[in-house]
């Protein structure tokens, strides 16, 4: 009862209220409202919706509008990477660039100096110029970045290869890139020597410190002989230039080398700067491998061409990663979601919040521990990015969103939208409304995340893969409206009311695991010839608490005469470590048909629970495979056995 004349109390108070105010009002006012108030409330969700979200869309606007105009200006005065970086090595020769974890600092003027006498190496040694290509393979390091910047200086272009590679897929990277030479450290000396046979005998191999094998040439000694002043160009790169190959997994087959221009790493530097809200005083973590877009872009290009100075480790290191921006007082840290869980597995520490980081900067961090990180280490901005290496489709969480990847700004019409969600069938393949074009998806409504492509604007502009039907593959045609065409993903994503995207799942013949794309069709080509033409089909499994997919094989082997430790041994030669799978299922055949693909997601849904699954399952534990048990797979998903 009390609670009744409390509600009506408050009612009378409002309309007392609102009375108050009318009758300060004129009647053309008092009009006015009534007239308009019908109006407001038929269209009352998206008013609240563009209220909502105005200052994230206007912030957003703001900070795209500064990238652009920088983007456009280094477009019309036909700029290059190393032209900007050298501009900035005048002016502050001596500020440091890269600072590398228990190592040394590069400054700016040694950076250009190195690169300066790489450039001078290759021409002499190469007669390298405008277009050529080398490729680098090197762990994370200070002579990594200007190894391939001398390279850009001639306008080469570096093919910058996964250190974790080895035999085919190794060989492959290099023949496919077309390269006239390998620069490589000593610690990666040994990978070159087991293809060595197999290369081209044109191709020449630099090797970086260390005893020089016979017939490679000791590209530190060549580099003393000569003067670090700017090579001479006589055909100058240009803005639209090839700067860098970056190897990734596609839908199918071996690594692929997406095309890298220099006006998409410009594109790239300005994103992260301006998006990021980046100042001078900042100082960049960067413990991601410097051959992907992440590490090798995100990580180098503020250092590079703003000035932002970047602290390199060699590889990612769970028990230093907080010490380490405490030692060297980084502002912002990158991460991949797996590295998160690394750090909240670890048992809490004092250097936990006694950090300076501001910004933590990556993608897949899962929505399941994005709080915990906040509330564990006390970092105020998480910008989580999505995108892809070859793709044109880039999008960034710029408000703490929790759990979001980007968002489509409610300011903007949807029509000027360079990206779109559209909906697919279970299988992944877009699906057409009867005027044949593709359909957006509603608020709530998964669909593969695309990017559509205008030729001539660095932003939307799509530059594939070194292979051209390779790069078609990944096109789709009259998306909208006739002649118009996109770039597909390949993941499902999902936009809420407020166009916030999350992250749903890949498509197509692809995970990821360890940070790194897989592609099933090599992993079945690895395992096809392994296994003496067995029937073989692979996939992605999901692991509680784990990010992405752990590889697993279903192999025909009715007799049950497979060897499994010569299995892994195999694999090993043919596969880098992410690839390799985990889990093994064991089968008497396997049905190769018309539904294949279906038995593969069949396959996938059922994962690797022995208590569900009556075919032998294994595990791969050290050099073999074991019989996974309740227990081992009990194990396997509360964390306790190391993946």
């Amino acid at each position: 009862m009390d609670a009744i004349l409390a509600a009506l109390v408050a009612l009378m108070a409002l309309a007392a209220a609102m009375a108050a105010v009318l009758s300060t009002l004129s009647k053309a006012a008092i009009f006015a409202l009534l007239a308009i108030a019908p109006c407001v409330y038929r269209y009352r969700k998206p008013i609240y919706v563009i209220i909502k979200t105005l200052p994230r869309d206007l912030k957003f606007l703001w900070r795209y509008a500064n990238g652009i105009i920088r983007s456009k200006r280094w477009g019309r005065q036909n700029t290059t990477v190393p032209e900007l970086f050298t501009q900035r090595a005048l002016k502050y020769p001596d500020a440091p660039c890269f600072i590398v974890v228990d190592d040394r600092t590069w400054t700016f003027r040694q950076m250009a100096e190195k690169s300066n006498q790489v450039a001078r190496v290759m021409q002499d040694h190469v007669g390298l110029t405008r277009g050529d290509v080398v490729c680098v393979f090197m762990p994370n390091c200070g002579e990594y970045v200007w190894t391939w910047l001398g390279m850009a200086k001639v306008g080469a272009v570096s093919a910058l290869i996964n250190s974790n590679l080895r035999h085919k897929p190794l060989l492959h990277c290099i023949q496919v890139a077309k390269a006239k030479a390998i620069i490589f450290s000593d610690s990666l000396a040994g990978a070159i020597a087991e293809v060595r046979d197999q290369l081209p005998p044109e191709i020449k191999l630099f090797q970086l410190y260390g005893n020089c094998a016979s017939g490679m040439i000791d590209f530190g000694a060549e580099m003393e002989k000569h003067p670090p002043e700017y090579p001479i160009i006589t055909d100058k790169p240009q803005y639209r230039d090839t700067l860098l190959y970056i190897y990734t997994s596609g839908t199918t087959g071996m690594p692929k080398a997406a095309v890298l221009p220099n006006s998409k790493y410009l594109l790239v530097v300005v994103a992260t700067v301006h998006m990021l809200g980046l100042k001078s005083s900042d100082r960049l973590y960067n413990p991601l491998p410097l051959y992907h877009l992440a590490g090798g872009l995100v990580g180098t290009g503020a250092a590079l061409v703003d000035g932002i100075p970047s602290v390199l480790r060699s590889k990612f290191s769970v028990s230093n990663y907080w010490s380490d921006c405490i030692k060297y007082q980084c502002t912002v840290a990158q991460y991949i979601g797996e590295m998160c869980r690394y750090l909240l597995a670890q048992p809490p520490r004092p250097t936990d919040t006694q950090h300076q980081v501001r910004i933590m900067v990556g993608n897949g961090m899962r929505l399941a521990i994005w709080q915990q990180m906040v509330d564990r280490f006390k970092v105020p901005q998480i910008n989580e990015i999505y995108g892809a290496t070859e793709g044109n489709a880039n999008i960034i969480n710029v408000d703490n969103k929790v759990g979001a990847v980007g968002f489509i700004p409610k300011l903007v019409p949807e029509s000027l939208h360079p990206i779109a969600l559209v909906r697919t069938d279970e299988q992944g393949a877009l699906v057409r409304g009867a005027d044949g074009f593709c359909i957006r998806c509603q608020p709530n409504e998964p669909g593969m995340f695309i990017g559509l492509i205008a030729q001539g604007n660095a932003s939307r502009e799509y530059y594939g893969y070194v292979d051209k039907s390779d790069s078609n593959k990944k096109l789709v045609r009259d998306v909208f409206r006739k002649g118009d065409a996109a770039f597909m993903s390949g993941d499902i994503l999902v936009s809420d009311e407020l166009g916030y995207l999350y992250f749903r799942d890949r498509t197509g013949d692809t995970y990821k695991w360890k940070g790194e794309n897989v592609a099933t069709a090599e992993v079945e080509d690895a395992l096809i010839s392994a296994l003496s033409r067995r029937d073989c089909v692979v996939y992605g499994v999901s692991i509680p608490q784990t990010e992405g997919r752990a590889g697993m094989a279903a192999i025909a082997d009715p007799d049950r005469s497979l060897d499994l430790k010569k299995l892994a041994k195999d694999l090993d030669l043919s596969l880098p470590s992410y690839a390799r799978p985990l889990f093994l299922r064991i089968m008497n055949n396997i049905e190769i048909t018309g539904t294949f693909k279906l038995k593969k997601l069949h396959y996938q849904k059922e994962g690797f629970d022995p208590d569900v699954i009556k075919d032998p399952l294994y595990f791969r534990s050290g050099a073999d495979f074991v019989p996974i048990t309740s227990q081992l797979f009990n194990d396997i998903c509360t964390g306790k056995v190391k993946l």
